[in-house]
């Protein structure tokens, strides 16, 4: 169990792909870095590859992912009792995530939950519907930073693929930095999305890990206090209602 403290982002090689936050018996807890592959597809090495180099003798397993783009808290198992478990543990909603992002201009709300099925588009991309036939649930809350920007604190109750990033759109507020689902003209360092927070009981104890962002100019604005400060117990706040 652990909290990872905030880096100081000047103090952070921009080329590592990864920090490791805690590497227990059973599994491990890493903060990527923004833009490292999980897998190869395209490229030579993936993130995978390099942490199976970094534990030699040890066959990591993936039980839940983070978009390429996206940044934080992953976890991998060390053998595969742990992943059955792990896994079982996603797929029943019994893990807590929360994610911090940032976007620009007026959302149709700014706090509440965000309810409906994601459909893939012709184009590739996905969308949200109205309808709910196996829909994703996100809760949230925002921050006003100022000048047409705010800070949301995002609760994902399900793991539908590109979830927190069509929500964001659904918003009226692309996340800073999406290429897929933000403006073509919008120039960014990164994509500013975040998984700050896991918590869960496994094996009869409570885990909790939280890892504040490292990377982007953005993210470090001090208009990010009040947001960041909730980062660090957001199962504490008063979340709103799934009714």
């Amino acid at each position: 169990m652990g909290n990872a403290a905030l880096i100081n982002m000047s103090g952070v090689d921009s080329q590592d792909s990864y920090t490791l936050i805690e590497a227990s018996s059973d599994y491990i807890v890493i903060d990527k870095s923004p833009g490292v592959n999980l897998h190869r597809n395209y490229a030579k090495q993936s993130l995978v590859d390099i942490l199976n180099a970094d534990f030699p003798g040890i066959n990591l397993h993936l039980v839940h992912r983070l978009d390429d783009a996206t940044s934080g808290l992953l976890l991998l198992a060390k053998n595969p009792e742990a992943a059955a478990e792990l896994g079982a543990l996603f797929a029943n909603r019994e893990i807590e995530k929360y994610y911090l992002a940032l976007a620009d201009g007026k959302p149709s709300k700014k706090q509440g939950s965000v309810v409906g099925d994601i459909k893939k588009s012709r184009s590739g991309s996905y969308l949200l519907s109205r309808t709910r036939s196996n829909p994703s649930v996100t809760q949230f809350f925002s921050y006003s930073l100022g000048s047409g920007r705010r800070a949301y604190l995002l609760k994902p109750h399900t793991g539908k693929t590109h979830q927190l990033r069509v929500v964001m759109k659904s918003l009226g507020t692309a996340i800073i930095g999406d290429n897929r689902y933000g403006p073509t003209s919008q120039e960014s360092d990164r994509m500013y999305l975040h998984a700050t927070a896991l918590r869960f009981r496994f094996r009869g104890e409570q885990r909790v890990y939280v890892s504040l962002p490292k990377f982007g100019e953005l993210f470090a604005d001090g208009g990010l206090a009040t947001a960041l400060l909730d980062c660090q117990s957001p199962w504490a706040l008063p979340w709103p209602s799934l009714n």
